[in-house]
């Protein structure tokens, strides 16, 4: 049996379903006759509550319940909402205030849900938390990246929730004193909203004996366990599933104090309870993405060898510990800290800072953007101070093909790759040679036009364990278990055609079954570029265990050996036999004969190591000097995702990646006022990219199979966001070059571009 996908451009099935209506969302399956809920939220970003006074809400019209934090307090509901935690450099854990369901005597951002009002419809809900008195104290907010200013938290003094290292510290100074050259670049990366088409919702609904939370999420099991803690449950108690979900994008990865609340209110009310957040309550209260700023240091010998690197960044938490706050900027970033170049001598400093805003989490990518971004930033800079072509100085510090299994400065185990050979494909399809010509003409009708590279390297995987079922129905189709997620990734497709090219039952049969904690015990969710590979694997091991379970049955039916049958994607076959069943007709003879046991079968693997996508990605930007508007010209990528189970999908995945790159680089940008309020919380003051934003984007394929699993393929759901950033940006600043702009950071907005160039004109004279 092939041990790998044939590669074949399936379309998705779940578009017409999806494209046509039929999606079963949130707003979709609410139980009939559930109450609405609305949350009463912070209007200031820092202060301490004097007053809370909800008596006339809870006797206002159509109102079941109005619920605050005292009142959770006194159900008993008193744990903290739980963020992974990081080791600081001298060995303490980093900073864990507690974070309450409902705020308690103090909030700390705007959008901090205060308290929860439950009513049959939502204008009454509405209505009801406008009679709500509340009189908050303010306290100065806290915005900046720095130890000081008014604290949020006692548990962090100066606001430094955690101060983390990882490197040689001592050996990189030691190199940077002796090198030839050293190139610094300060390099910002600026807060983005993630804005997915769905936004967050859940209902729940309470029996007397079990709770049922149904929520647009990346996965049920992390939610199932958080539910039982927080509200004081037994696991067997919880039920959590999860619908078509519109978008993720690791922001919906992470439990959040409206499913506490809302699953409480059921509780408490014994009826089904229902909320769906709005637009601007999304982008007050969603967890943001990005928000760092770094200093990177390369150091060179005279042959422009990268002989050190050394990071130091600024990153922001928002309020509070998210789900995976503190570990983005530090264990994530960290796994791609050197890229692609070989390089052992690294020091990265991290120091996280809470601030009075809202909390900051996974983005597509979560860490590995931000670290490719910073690291491919300064090569370009560095290319720049040492007259050195960008092209050949990457080359130049590739890891070589033959040093692989590679382990990094950082101990990653880089498995396989030929960074050289995609580089060169990349120079090809992207024109290179042809660039001096195109900047030629554009300068002579006025215009700047600047080429970026980066070549980036992803570091995938969060659960490395996964599981898949494989059940045979009455009605001849196939059920396939999965403890992923999709958040419209097209998982249906590819999860289907995987298991049909393993055994030969045809895809239209086989139904995905996913998000449902009773029906499917274990799973790693959806993050981490994680899914197709995890899940592909564990379908693998179930398919192997599947064959082994028919194969004595079909011996005796056969009257061989077990050993003497063998399984060929298709059939069973046996020497001397004339009879080659296929896997559904094995199914309908065993169930024929009574043999429920052989009717269902299931397996769980794990991956040996992560894969490493990587690629390269070259933009070219023309920018009008009267307008600053910037236009993406060209734009070109050549990854090596190993083998592809589904070239279509995959490249779909790029094609979104790079697009929500491009937004950060060119339009999307957050931005509170000195008061903490957010003044970009609407689609008129926060900016998306559109159609006519993107170019067509080039995508080829340049594969080298990894050895990490046995279907040699690479995880490709983040790499468009990895590789897009950098690009464009080194693009934009090799525009302003000429321009004499020297220092240039995202967004890059007409605005920001015009003031750049107008600045630059009258530096330069």
């Amino acid at each position: 049996m092939e041990k790998f996908g044939k590669s074949q451009p399936v379309t998705r099935v779940e578009d017409i379903r999806l494209l046509t209506g039929y999606g079963r969302y949130i707003d979709d399956i609410v139980p009939e006759g559930a109450l609405y809920a609305h949350l009463l939220r912070s209007p200031v970003a820092h202060g301490v509550i004097r007053h809370l006074d909800v008596a006339d809400a809870r006797e206002a019209d159509g109102v079941h319940l109005v619920l605050t934090g005292a009142d959770l307090e006194t159900a008993g509901i008193t744990a903290s909402m739980a963020g992974v935690l990081v080791d600081n450099r001298d060995g303490s854990k980093g900073a864990d205030p507690h974070r309450p369901v409902l705020a308690g005597d103090k909030v700390t951002h705007v959008g901090e849900p205060m308290v929860l009002i439950v009513a049959e419809t939502l204008t009454q809900a509405r209505d009801a938390s406008e009679m709500i008195e509340f009189d908050i104290d303010d306290l100065p907010a806290k915005l900046d990246l720095a130890r000081g200013g008014e604290t949020i938290h006692p548990e962090a003094p100066d606001n430094l929730a955690f101060d983390w290292g990882l490197g040689d510290e001592a050996a990189t100074e030691a190199a940077f004193a002796t090198a030839a050259h050293v190139v610094s670049l300060e390099v910002g990366d600026n807060r983005i909203i993630v804005n997915p088409m769905e936004p967050r919702g859940c209902y729940a609904e309470w029996d007397g004996e079990r709770l049922h939370l149904a929520f647009g999420g990346q996965g049920v099991w992390g939610m199932k366990g958080e539910l039982a803690r927080l509200l004081n449950l037994d696991k067997e108690a919880v039920r959590v599933t999860t619908p078509d979900v519109g978008g993720g994008f690791g922001m919906k990865a992470a439990p959040y104090p409206e499913y506490f609340a809302v699953a409480q209110a059921a509780r408490m009310l014994g009826r089904p309870v229902r909320w769906m957040a709005d637009r601007t309550e999304s982008m007050l209260s969603d967890h943001g993405g990005r928000d760092l700023v770094s200093v990177a240091e390369l150091a060179f010998d005279k042959d422009h060898k990268i002989t050190a690197y050394r990071v130091r960044t600024r990153c922001n938490l928002g309020a509070y510990n998210s789900n995976f706050g503190q570990a983005i900027q530090t264990r994530l970033f960290s796994r791609v800290l050197m890229g692609v170049y070989d390089v052992q001598t690294t020091w990265l400093q991290v120091e996280g800072y809470y601030t009075n805003t809202t909390q900051v989490d996974a983005y597509r990518g979560a860490g590995r953007p931000e670290a490719i971004y910073v690291l491919e930033r300064v090569m370009d800079r560095a290319a720049r101070e040492l007259g050195a072509v960008p092209w050949e100085l990457r080359r130049k510090n590739f890891i070589r093909p033959e040093s692989f299994p590679y382990t990094s400065a950082t101990g990653e185990t880089y498995d396989v790759g030929d960074f050289d050979k995609v580089l060169g494909r990349a120079h090809a399809e992207a024109d290179a040679d042809g660039f001096a010509a195109r900047r030629a003409a554009d300068a002579a009708r006025g215009l700047l036009r600047g080429q970026g590279i980066c070549y980036y390297i992803e570091s995938i995987l969060g659960d490395p364990s996964e599981g898949a079922k494989v059940e045979f129905c009455d009605d001849g189709t196939v059920n396939l278990y999965v403890g992923t997620q999709s958040n419209g990734q097209g998982h249906e497709t590819v999860y289907a055609q995987f298991l049909s090219d393993q055994t030969g039952i045809p895809a239209h049969l086989i139904h995905v079954v996913q998000g449902d904690s009773d029906r499917i015990a274990k799973g790693g969710g959806t993050g981490g570029s994680r899914s197709v590979t995890t899940q592909s694997t564990a379908t693998l091991a179930t398919v192997d265990t599947m064959i082994a379970a028919f194969t004595p049955y079909l011996a005796d039916k056969m009257g061989v050996e077990p050993e003497a049958i063998s399984f060929d994607d298709e059939r069973f076959r046996a020497p001397g036999s004339n009879l080659t069943p296929t896997i559904l007709e094995a199914a309908q003879m065993v169930r024929a004969d009574g043999r429920a046991d052989l009717l269902t079968h299931e397996a769980r693997a794990t991956l040996p190591g992560r894969s490493y996508p990587n690629g390269c990605h070259v933009a070219e930007v023309v920018i009008d000097p009267e307008t600053g508007k910037a236009i993406i010209d060209r734009y070109t990528v050549v990854d090596d995702f190993g083998n592809l189970i589904n070239p279509l999908l995959a490249e779909g995945q790029v094609h979104g990646g790079v697009v929500q790159g491009l937004g950060q680089v060119f339009a999307e940008h957050v931005v509170y006022d000195e008061d903490g309020q957010l003044l970009t919380a609407s689609f008129m003051d926060y900016a998306l990219p559109r159609a006519g934003d993107v170019p067509m984007i080039g995508f080829t394929s340049e594969p080298v199979p990894s050895t990490a699993n046995l279907m040699g393929m690479k995880g490709c759901g983040e790499a468009g966001t990895v590789g897009s950033m950098a690009a464009a940006a080194n693009a934009v600043q090799d525009a302003l070059w000429s321009a004499g702009v020297r220092q240039a950071d995202m967004p890059f907005t007409p605005l920001k571009l015009w003031e750049l160039i107008r600045d630059g004109a009258a530096t330069a004279a």
